[in-house]
């Protein structure tokens, strides 16, 4: 996070170092040999066959880097390409995959001058690795190809590489194809995703407890002994969440009297919300913990191993990401239903217990948030096509050499999306549960949502005629991508799981 997000200086460390010249030694001494070696001597793909003489092998690195520099469509945001520099140079680092190390530290100066290669939407099936991705960085270590230097100016490579003092790589034996087979730009997603998602997960308990005590539901379910009967972890950090969000609520209060409050029981998007939000936390945890291995893998093709073979693998594929991937664009997905399950049952009169329709101000003149859920729904029916999984798609490539491919990449692409809608669900959520609290006057709301409350009215002016909501509905996004809804809930509650 800190260098993909945070423009963070990286360095090899002293054993790094090492580990790269003993390794780039083992290729050195295979460069002139006779005897077939992929990626040294030989063609790639379902070129391996080929013998490539001697005089040719160098550029032979050149010419995999420039062909497969074959992305195509929008560029890839500049996070996105920074995290897969980092976690291609952190393989390079193990001294698994014979690079120089004068290209592995030129590759760290790409990072620390702030030059981010242009890389596009298109182009990696996740197999072997994220071929076309990784291609046009390595593109831009050679002089060639365009980038985004620090001021986020685009411009030509070796411009940018001369203004910061850089000096293009001349490429020697398997360098290019060290350079880009690896899942690096899944991986960096996944990272990514699982930060962006530990947070919404938190905000969403946050916007169910507003919904809850807005529509004046039961806390009681939330009770840690009824939790603890089915004992998933995430389930009871949810509810744990919620217990805090709403403590000392005088709204919770005020109908806890048995013989006044004639509802047994809540509909299953307030009942149900640590169930499924908990659901989510440990597929989140499960996706983590795959990270994590991935994290400390060496992923290239050939590999040198340890003893100084070189040998010829298939670490590169990317299943074991495009999986987990996939199982979050699912839970994203239900986790934003829910949420417009809460967010409609807020305007609807005859369910919402005593609230204006559609919390408008003179209903019928004024339509209120009505069309907020119309946006809200447009969003959750798009996340229910983005939860399709993109890995159990596989379009041969290569003469049918890459026969099964992951399409990681396009797991990890689909699940950003749906991470921002997730996000302006959980917003619209929040901006109609905060309406539904002021209505709620004179009954004030628990310290932690007024405190919501209150950091959403420095944006958006309360309950009134209706007003241009589009604004409205952008800043209350704002809030909740940047934190600060979590953090005025925090203020009370301390750290919420």
């Amino acid at each position: 996070m800190a260098v993909a997000r945070a423009d963070a200086p990286v360095m090899l460390a002293a054993e790094a170092e090492l580990a790269i010249v003993a390794s780039s030694r083992v290729i050195q001494e295979l460069a002139d040999d006779d005897t077939p070696h992929y990626g040294v001597s030989t063609g790639f793909g379902a070129l391996a066959t080929k013998h490539i003489p001697t005089d040719r092998r160098t550029a032979l690195q050149h010419s995999l880097i420039r062909s497969h520099a074959a992305g195509s469509g929008p560029e890839v945001e500049r996070e996105v390409v920074r995290a897969l520099m980092l976690l291609r140079l952190a393989t390079l680092a193990t001294g698994r995959t014979g690079v120089r190390l004068e290209t592995a530290q030129a590759y760290a100066g790409l990072l620390n001058a702030g030059i981010t290669p242009v890389v596009h939407e298109y182009g990696s099936l996740g197999c072997s690795g994220d071929l076309a991705p990784l291609a046009h960085c390595a593109l831009v270590l050679t002089g060639e190809g365009f980038v985004t230097d620090a001021l986020g100016v685009r411009r030509p490579a070796a411009e940018a590489l001369a203004a910061a003092g850089l000096t293009p790589v001349a490429l020697r034996e398997k360098e290019g194809l060290a350079l880009i087979n690896g899942t690096d730009g899944m991986l960096g997603q996944l990272l990514l995703a699982a930060a962006d998602l530990r947070r919404l997960l938190r905000t969403a308990d946050l916007t169910a407890a507003m919904s809850v005590e807005a529509l004046l539901g039961t806390d009681a379910v939330f009770a840690a002994d009824l939790q603890a009967l089915r004992p998933h972890p995430g389930q009871a950090a949810s509810a744990a969440n919620l217990r805090a969000i709403l403590a000392g609520s005088p709204i919770m209060a005020s109908h806890r009297d048995p013989h006044a409050c004639t509802r047994v029981q809540d509909a299953y998007s307030l009942r149900c919300a640590p169930q499924v939000h908990g659901a989510a936390r440990d597929t989140l945890a499960h996706a983590e913990a795959v990270a994590g291995r991935e994290l400390a893998a060496a992923v290239d093709n050939p590999v040198v191993t340890v003893d100084g073979r070189v040998e010829s693998n298939g670490n590169f594929h990317g299943a074991p990401v495009g999986y987990v991937l996939d199982f979050l664009a699912i839970a994203v997905a239900d986790l934003a239903s829910m949420a417009e399950r809460r967010t409609d049952r807020l305007l609807d009169v005859a369910r919402s217990h005593g609230l204006p329709p559609f919390l408008s101000h003179d209903a019928g003149v004024d339509s209120g948030y009505m069309i907020a859920q119309y946006t809200q729904a447009a969003i959750v029916s798009e996340l229910k096509r983005l939860a399709a999984p993109a890995s159990v798609d596989s379009i041969p490539s290569s003469a049918m050499q890459e026969d099964h491919v992951s399409m990681g990449w396009s797991a990890a692409r689909k699940l950003r999306r749906a991470l921002d809608g997730l996000t302006r669900v959980l917003a619209i959520e929040l901006l109609t549960a905060a309406r539904a609290l002021d209505l709620r006057a004179p009954l004030a709301p628990a310290p932690a949502t007024g405190a919501v409350v209150a950091r959403l009215r420095n944006t958006v002016a309360g309950p009134g005629p209706d007003r241009y909501l589009a604004p409205e509905i952008d800043a209350a996004v704002a809030l909740v991508a940047d934190g600060n809804a979590l953090t005025a809930a925090e203020s009370v509650t301390g750290p919420l799981h």
